[in-house]
């Protein structure tokens, strides 16, 4: 579950509770998260893709928390993905682009919030709001930043393997409150992360960050190039793999045989409907046979086919460690992810890099016996 770094630097890792993982961590993360709203004394502003919570003792401790520090006078502000498409078949939405999830984040935040100092707000675009992040007491001494893979759902606290990050960084969070911002007035995704990139320093760790769709191809080839520089290990955990440049890279370490650890997990079950799309089409079947390469030397969890009403156990993760060094946030490791509102941090870190590193371990673990 948790474990502490520093203390401005904390991980989470969540692991589906079937596969080996606490059957109390989904229960721990509502507590996790009410404990960080908690913490707010002026501003709690959050951008979140899927936010449903509907197990009652998962959701009242949120819920209560975000309405207390509301009525207390704490700025409360959600942002939150203007809408899924109304596609019934994971084909479906892979073909758009999208994120597999059912419609609803919109209801169930009207329906806890009505009537409450809790601010609402739809985001549009042609892509998706994918973020996963709180800001609290931006512009304070004490900003500190909640982000990682997590959305704020029952299954993604309970059967999806995911990743939470709190970092405490007034000048970090700064940043996000631009794109926060960028979101907010605006209410579409269209403009936001141009030129939001850059790096800041949490003690001795070097954090680098970046926001798409404005800086997607940024991001793209952040994690390319950080894979082909590795020289010991490559370790990745991504429900998806579909970026061309990410899988050269990836295909490129494993020809010349550039690290000795090479290893990592992906959802088998998602990718398999990816690559069935690019068989269909002459010009991408080079791109599945680069990935049927790179995936053999991976564990696929196979998760359970989507449909709107099932459990989503996917794979969730977003995470590679290429030697001491940890990308985490929301991007997917896809071509859709550039175009979607998403956010990385890059954490050189050796101890973080080893904590990731034994997380990704325990996965392959759980998948590899399935």
């Amino acid at each position: 579950m948790s474990k502490k770094v520093s203390s401005a630097i904390n991980p989470t890792f969540l692991t589906d509770v079937n596969h080996g993982g606490n059957k109390g961590q989904p229960l721990l993360i509502a507590e996790q998260l009410a404990e960080f709203i908690d913490g707010a004394k002026s501003n709690l502003h959050i951008a979140i893709y899927d936010f449903r919570l509907t197990e009652s003792t998962l959701a009242e401790p949120v819920i209560t928390a975000l309405k207390n520090k509301a009525q207390a006078g704490v700025k409360v502000r959600i942002a939150f993905d203007h809408g899924k498409p109304e596609t019934k078949t994971v084909d479906a939405f892979i073909a758009s682009g999208s994120d597999p999830a059912p419609k609803g984040t919109k209801a169930f935040l009207e329906s806890v919030f009505e009537g409450t100092q809790v601010e609402i707000k739809s985001i549009a675009g042609s892509k998706l709001m994918h973020n996963k992040y709180v800001i609290r007491d931006v512009n304070t001494s004490e900003a500190t930043l909640w982000t990682g893979s997590a959305n704020f759902t029952d299954d993604a606290w309970t059967y999806q393997d995911n990743n939470i990050l709190q970092i405490s960084s007034p000048q970090l969070c700064s940043y996000y409150e631009t794109d926060f911002q960028e979101l907010w007035v605006s209410g579409n995704i269209k403009t936001t992360g141009v030129g939001d990139t850059g790096k800041v320093y949490i003690a001795s760790t070097e954090v680098d960050f970046a926001f798409s769709p404005g800086e997607g191809q940024t991001i793209d080839h952040i994690i390319s190039s950080l894979i082909g520089s590795a020289k010991k290990r490559i370790k990745i955990a991504s429900m998806m793999i579909t970026s061309h440049a990410i899988l050269a890279a990836l295909d490129d370490a494993l020809r010349h045989k550039q690290v000795k650890d090479f290893s990592g997990v992906y959802d088998a079950t998602q990718m398999s409907h990816v690559v069935k799309l690019w068989l269909k089409t002459e010009a991408s079947v080079g791109v599945a046979e680069t990935f049927k390469e790179v995936s053999s030397h991976l564990v696929g969890k196979h998760s359970e086919p989507y449909k709107p009403d099932s459990k989503h156990n996917f794979m969730h993760n977003k995470v590679v460690v290429c030697d001491n060094i940890v990308v985490s946030g929301s991007f997917n490791f896809s071509r859709s992810a550039t175009q979607n509102a998403e956010n990385i941090v890059v954490l050189h870190d050796e101890s973080l890099a080893e904590q990731y590193s034994d997380y990704i371990d325990q996965l392959l673990m759980h998948y590899s016996k399935v």
